[in-house]
């Protein structure tokens, strides 16, 4: 389940998670304005093919397991070695949701989050416990990786984003102009 809420204030809409769902989030960090594409994939077997191409990209990993579930606890190893075959970096975040079943879940110590140095949360996306700290530290997390990731992938997604800003159409005429000059010089240097 998804549960789509507002980061100034928790708003309850559970919807099945099919794959994947998309959600944007305009925000600041300091004084930069951020836009934040949050993807919820699906953690069933049927969709594993689909996640490589999730992991494009991204800054930021939250690793949830349901409390309810034993199973969804033992597979977080297999989520994050897949994670970490496309993003060796990205900071990670743990969480283990729907607390509100059993609060007493909240005294158990998981060993995977401390195991691999990950910031764990306990949450509620029932209620909205801790749902709106989490986003928002996986959101600060995301944006002090991708300033200073050393990502090779990462350095070229940010000399292609530079590249993009720098071209205009004045700079699309000169190579336009600058290609045609050159199959005239080759013509005249073959006869």
């Amino acid at each position: 389940m998804v549960e789509r809420f507002l980061m100034d204030g928790y708003k309850p809409q559970q919807l099945s998670t099919y794959a994947l769902t998309l959600f944007n989030y305009q925000t600041e960090q300091g004084d930069e304005k951020v836009s934040v594409d949050f993807w919820d994939t699906a953690g069933q077997e049927r969709f594993n093919n689909m996640h490589p191409s999730y992991y494009h990209n991204a800054h930021a990993c939250i690793l949830v397991f349901d409390t309810t579930r034993k199973v969804t606890y033992k597979n977080l190893p297999n989520w994050l070695k897949e994670l970490r075959e496309y993003r060796p970096e990205i900071p990670c975040l743990c969480c283990g949701n729907k607390i509100d079943v059993d609060y007493s879940i909240t005294k158990k110590a998981f060993t995977f989050p401390k195991k691999h140095g990950m910031p764990f949360y306990f949450v509620s996306a029932s209620d909205g416990t801790n749902v709106v700290k989490l986003f928002k530290d996986a959101i600060r997390a995301a944006v002090a990786y991708k300033n200073n990731s050393t990502d090779f992938m990462d350095e070229i997604m940010r000399e292609l984003e530079n590249f993009e800003l720098e071209t205009d159409n004045t700079t699309t005429d000169s190579a336009i102009n600058s290609a045609s000059n050159s199959g005239d010089k080759k013509e005249t240097d073959s006869s």
